[in-house]
């Protein structure tokens, strides 16, 4: 039909809706107005006083990176929320932040130092190192926030935080010191993963296991045949151990001493009866070495072995060695293998044996095990709860920090969507261990130990003369452990976390539960007696279009501002949506991206269709209604609901379908073509009713949209003619409600 009155609509409409022309305009239209602060949306009077809050903290990007598709569709989930809470009237905080990722960052920045300069960190210092990595992180920063702003996210940004910064530093201090005063953080020698090249102990979240294929060994050792792909790591192998229920090895006893030729000469080997060893595994048995192993180290201890370091920190072989001693492990082994073979000792060699390799993600490092000793925090030392508002938890209770984090989601304090991650979380927590907090780096919060004479005091600041540092820092973890209480001003009770704290929602990956949202629940509790937040979202990881893992090998990676200048954030965030189930993984290609550009055009057409039909409409009526036009306003009151309750729900990817099947199907298919012939009819009366119904399904799925589509939404709203709006931003609009 042809736009009669088209002259009086904005001349915005003339033109297909362009996202590039408008959503940095929009944006910075938002952050002027400050409504993305509660405190101004109070100040405006657009949320009342006494409101209901709700607050969200950023899972903080790490600063060495920049924007991909799993933080895309994080910032669309968090924004979604963020918007709906808003627009109903609630006291809404949204924070922003970044994480120091001190690990990642400071193998970047070495990396950089070395391929120019060819420096090592010793070479430059730590002064200096400290100089380049502030340098290289206040310009990472300024790219990911530029990035995170392009998605449309509406953060508080006069709250950001960054977890390096003085705020941050003090809640880190005041938390370690705390732990270490009650005796849940201790000093001791246990296995850690060590990185050879970055000279640190590296958390396990951080090791990545990496396929490779690589010689399996056969060796003899007297009776037996055990097998290996670290033939290196033998030449303390002095036990000898087998399953007490094996009866091929029934005549052995434990304890029993038998002599064997091996790599060096002859040695006295013991037999070691221990369930660990599995009779199904090759032959049954086994040669450990503690000081290299998690598992044999537990053998050891439970049997009082020895103990006896075979690999320095470098990767070199130490003096047990013998001829090999202060040779690197790679260059070794073949030479092992060749003089074993020489002694008649490798039985056979599977050359191509698949196995996982544990590596640092962060720097590329292989990991090799070792004894040091470390800062660590105890899991399972008893002590006696203060005040909790932990449901299940009562002061004076005598806990554990394992027993806090298992009553936290228990009881009810913590709900994780979806609820089969529950089984997932127990099970992690039944079976965790002492905690490694210390970091042989310079870049992160430096420990607040000092040492003097074998003596160790913890405290801010130093005791006095003669008193040295700990040179180490802590496990980035520590201080994201603290984000929803460090971000709201922990440990000062500022108004902002009497207000908002314990927080609404925490967003995240289902890969990090383990790793984050469990720390965060062990450090709330213990610190504060209560849990961090109330409710838990996981989403999915975000494959390419055949469901396989985004990769720069694969060469399949989507870049999310790519899609954004291409398609617009509007079109980008719907696709990351749509589809995406709680704590599913997600496969998303362009032409879905692509379908939901066309989407946002459709919604631009119905607008200008519904202004233009309505241009002559008098706002001030309110006319007489048929049985049609009451049944569509019925509909969309009904679709109204279920939007809301799927979002309630935080069934997100429901709630978004519902609203864009109303307005493609149901508005642009049915209501605007039983309209034309009503709209230039010669009915003034029927004609203002449709109009007026025009004008509610506008308004109202304008509403429903914009968590979603914030910007075509906004751009929409802009352009409505003042009786039309409500308030002067869409941003603050109130979510229709019946």
């Amino acid at each position: 039909m042809e736009d009669k009155q088209q002259p009086n609509i904005s001349e915005a409409f003339l033109s297909p809706y362009n996202p590039s022309e408008n959503e940095d305009r929009i944006y910075a239209m938002w952050e002027d107005s400050g409504y993305f602060n509660p405190d101004v949306c109070i100040e405006k009077g657009v949320t009342k006083p006494d409101a209901e809050p709700f607050s969200m903290v950023l899972p903080p990007p790490n600063v060495t990176g920049t924007l991909h598709m799993g933080h895309a569709a994080m910032l669309a989930v968090e924004d979604i929320l963020t918007r709906y809470h808003r627009m109903l009237g609630k006291r809404t905080l949204w924070i922003p932040g970044t994480d120091s990722a001190a690990l990642a960052t400071q193998s970047k920045v070495e990396s950089i130092v070395y391929k120019k300069e060819k420096k090592r960190r010793h070479d430059i210092g730590r002064e200096e190192l400290m100089r380049r990595i502030d340098e290289f992180v206040e310009e990472s920063k300024s790219t990911i926030i530029n990035q995170t702003k392009k998605m449309g996210s509406s953060l508080d940004w006069s709250r950001y935080a960054f977890t390096m910064d003085d705020t941050r530093n003090k809640a880190v201090t005041e938390a370690f010191i705390r732990m270490y005063n009650d005796g849940l953080i201790y000093r001791g020698a246990r296995s850690v993963n060590w990185d050879p090249n970055m000279q640190t102990t590296v958390s396990d979240d951080e090791v990545e296991y990496v396929e490779k294929n690589s010689p399996f060994y056969y060796f003899k050792y007297g009776p037996f045949t055990i097998g290996t792909v670290r033939p290196e790591t033998k030449f303390g192998d002095k036990y000898v151990v087998m399953h007490p229920d094996d009866e091929r090895y029934a005549a052995y006893e434990h304890g029993q001493t038998i002599e064997v030729e091996w790599i060096n000469g002859p040695i006295t080997a013991t037999i070691i009866k221990d369930e660990a060893a599995d009779p199904e595994m090759g032959s049954g048995v086994m040669t450990i070495t503690p000081w290299h192993s998690a598992v044999d180290l537990e053998i050891a201890k439970r049997h009082d072995l020895d103990i006896e370091q075979v690999i320095d920190e470098r990767g070199c072989l130490l003096d047990i060695a013998g001829e090999f001693a202060g040779t690197h492990i790679k260059k070794a082994r073949p030479l092992i293998i060749e003089k074993m073979q020489a002694k008649g000792l490798v039985e056979k060699v599977d050359e191509d044996y698949t196995h996982n390799v544990a590596t640092n993600e962060r720097g590329g490092g292989v990991i090799e095990p070792q004894i040091k000793e470390q800062w660590w925090v105890d899991v399972n030392k008893e002590f006696t709860m203060g005040p909790s508002t932990i449901p299940g938890i009562s002061e004076g209770d005598v806990v554990t920090l394992k027993k806090l984090m298992i009553a936290a989601v228990e009881n009810g304090g913590v709900s994780i969507f979806p609820d089969r991650f529950n089984k997932t979380y127990y099970h992690w927590i039944e079976n965790l261990h002492d905690w490694c907090l210390s970091r042989q780096i310079w870049y992160g919060h430096r420990i607040p130990a000092w040492f003097k004479d074998g003596e160790v005091k913890v405290q801010v600041g130093s005791p006095g003369e003669g008193w040295t540092q700990d040179p180490d820092t802590l496990d980035t973890w520590f201080s994201s452990g603290l984000w929803t209480m460090s971000t709201l001003g922990w440990p000062e009770m500022t108004d902002d976390f009497t207000t908002y704290h314990p927080t609404t929602v925490l967003e995240t990956g289902y890969d990090i539960l383990f790793f984050w949202v469990a720390r965060m629940i062990l450090m709330t509790t213990y610190l504060n007696g209560s849990v961090p937040f109330q409710n838990v979202y996981l989403h999915g990881l975000v494959r390419d279009a055949n469901n396989k893992k985004m990769s720069k090998s694969l060469g399949n990676i989507i870049d999310p501002v790519d899609m954004i200048d291409k398609f617009g954030a509007d079109a980008t965030r719907l696709s990351l949506i749509v589809g995406a189930a709680p704590g599913n993984d997600m496969p998303l290609g362009e032409d879905k991206i692509r379908a939901y550009k066309k989407f946002a055009n459709k919604l631009w057409n119905i607008s200008r269709f519904v202004l233009t039909s309505i241009a002559d409409f008098d706002h001030s009526t309110t006319p007489t209604l048929s049985e049609r036009d009451q049944a569509i306003l019925t509909d969309l009151q009904v679709n109204a609901e279920a939007v809301t309750s799927e979002l309630e729900k935080f069934n997100l990817y429901i709630a978004a379908e519902k609203a864009y099947h109303f307005v493609w199907h149901e508005i642009a298919d049915r209501i605007l073509e039983e309209a034309k012939p009503v709209i230039n009819g010669e009915d003034a009366s029927a004609k203002a009713a449709r109009q007026y119904v025009l004008k509610e399904t506008l308004v109202t799925s304008l509403k429903l949209l914009h968590p979603f589509m914030p910007y075509v939404t906004e751009t929409i709203w802009q352009e409505l003619p003042e009786a039309l709006r409500e308030t002067d931003m869409l941003l603050v609009a109130q979510w229709p409600t019946k």
